[in-house]
């Protein structure tokens, strides 16, 4: 019964987190799609660059909504199906569960051919909803990299990479940092190219002319 539980809650993360906001508030807003535009990435910095800040608002509380859900009912059914652990580890297990497959739906959403965002607003998301010492240090860290680069690619890399470290300095449950590790490396995954321009100091930076594809 305990796994028939699990894979509701990964399913129902999984279309929810599928419901991505860039393709949404580029459809409501400006009757167009916004993979085809700029690198053709649904993400936040595409829809930033190729639109500009004005329907900003609307993308980030949609993605925000898709991925919170999931993070908060998991903790909720898993405090109650899960019988080892404190009440605190089985809420953070649940979290981050539901967590991990709403950027999973996010990166790869059936709805929309396969084909989303590269999941750092939704993995940040999951981090405020799970632990605000967590999520004070992701966003910390992407913000301080971004200003101090201009790499959003970059800043989005180190902020995913630093998700499992932060759980295990605030001694949070070894299953969910294990589970926060698999969505970190999911993330640098996702960027995989911008991590290649990097190398090869072909990335654009925030503000140049060339677009990035970092979003």
């Amino acid at each position: 019964m305990v796994v028939v539980f699990f894979l509701l809650v990964a399913l129902g993360a999984y279309f929810l987190g599928g419901l991505n906001g860039a393709i949404i508030t580029s459809r409501l807003v400006y009757r167009q799609d916004i993979r085809r535009h700029g690198s053709g990435n649904a993400g936040l910095t595409n829809f930033w660059r190729t639109y500009g800040g004005h329907a900003v608002f609307l993308l980030i509380l949609i993605d925000v909504i898709k991925t919170a859900l999931p993070v908060v009912f998991g903790g909720l059914i898993f405090e109650s199906i899960l019988t080892f652990g404190t009440v605190e580890e089985r809420l953070i297990i649940g979290r981050t569960w539901g967590g991990l497959f709403a950027v999973f739906g996010h990166a790869y959403p059936c709805l929309y051919g396969f084909k989303g965002g590269k999941g750092i607003l939704s993995g940040g998301t999951v981090a405020i909803f799970i632990d605000l010492r967590v999520a004070a240090v992701v966003w910390g860290i992407f913000f301080i990299v971004v200003l101090l680069t201009r790499y959003v690619s970059l800043g989005s890399m180190l902020a995913g990479s630093s998700l499992p470290i932060a759980f295990i300095i605030f001694g949070l449950n070894i299953w969910a940092t294990l589970l926060i590790a698999v969505i970190a490396v999911f993330v640098v995954a996702r960027h995989r190219d911008n991590l290649i321009r990097l190398l090869r100091r072909e990335e654009p930076k925030i503000g140049s002319k060339k677009r990035s594809t970092g979003g």
